[in-house]
């Protein structure tokens, strides 16, 4: 348990109190558990490890009210989670909201940012236009109305004891790949009281009516750190065009890696390479 940003944290640790620093944030709906392959991995490879469970999740800390959930508070959760370490910069890397947290992070504090890794979402302000121009980006995030509605969305989740939330873990090319023991873990932590809409805050705050400064915010996403964006290329949720457009919005080293025949859960569906890129990341260029 760690405090930061006001806030206490839960986090998987492990590693040498030496090594170099990575954060690990999950997405939606999971928790610090879907790193923990790359945790061992890096871990072995001399690295300090820390996946945290992210505000809303797990056993860290809940804060009531979607305000509670705007960028600006997760991206001052990951600064203050690799202070708390006693570091003054980490490798960042994130998948899903994860991924999108990171990409703010690393605009926002390039001088804690090693090297930013960023699992299925490109850079917001691609994914943005996508959504705007592109059909194919539209109708794979036509889910995102769903969670935007309150109160609705979490009806809609939770109905037949969790039948469609547990279903999301399924979608795609892979639908084993997330163990349903684990796949158990995320449902029972979410089923919580409140904690469903904790973790649907993520959207109402920075994609909703209500926070509808996500164009504002994504145009300045400046990048200038080394990044590297993997992507499965059978994501049911993030299509080609965005991916294809994230390297006209990074200043700094860039790197893609496609995945041919991955879905959306790339740490379970390709453990083995997602550690390697971490590990490699970690190794001084």
């Amino acid at each position: 348990m760690v405090q930061a940003n006001g806030l206490r944290f839960r986090a998987m640790v492990d590693g040498p109190a030496d090594g170099e620093m990575f954060i690990l944030l999950h997405g939606f709906p999971e928790g610090a558990e879907s790193w923990t392959k790359q945790v061992d991995a890096l871990a072995k490879a001399g690295h300090l490890a820390v996946a945290p469970d992210l505000r809303g999740y797990g056993l860290s800390d809940a804060p009531e009210g979607v305000e509670n959930y705007a960028i600006d508070h997760l991206v001052e959760d990951v600064a203050g989670i690799i202070k708390a370490f006693g570091r003054a910069e980490a490798h960042v890397a994130g998948h899903d909201w994860g991924a999108i947290v990171a990409w703010f992070f690393a605009s926002r504090h390039p001088e804690m940012t090693r090297t930013l890794t960023a699992l299925s979402v490109p850079h917001p302000a691609a994914l943005a236009e996508a959504s705007r121009v592109d059909e194919d980006q539209r109708d794979r995030s036509r889910y995102v109305a769903l969670f935007l509605q309150e109160g609705k969305a979490e009806q809609v989740l939770a109905d037949d004891d969790h039948r469609r939330l547990r279903a999301m873990f399924a979608l795609g090319p892979n639908p084993d790949a997330v163990p349903r023991t684990l796949v158990e873990h995320f449902i029972r932590s979410l089923s919580r009281p409140g904690r469903l809409t904790s973790a649907l805050s993520y959207y109402r705050a920075n994609l909703g009516a209500g926070g509808g400064a996500w164009a504002a915010l994504t145009h300045e996403l400046k990048i200038t750190v080394s990044t590297l964006l993997l992507w499965g290329d059978q994501d049911p949720a993030l299509g080609r065009r965005a991916v294809e457009a994230t390297a006209g919005q990074v200043e700094g080293l860039y790197e893609l890696v496609v995945l041919d025949g991955a879905g959306h859960w790339l740490q379970f569906e390709r453990p083995d390479e997602i550690s390697r890129a971490l590990t490699r990341a970690g190794q001084p260029h």
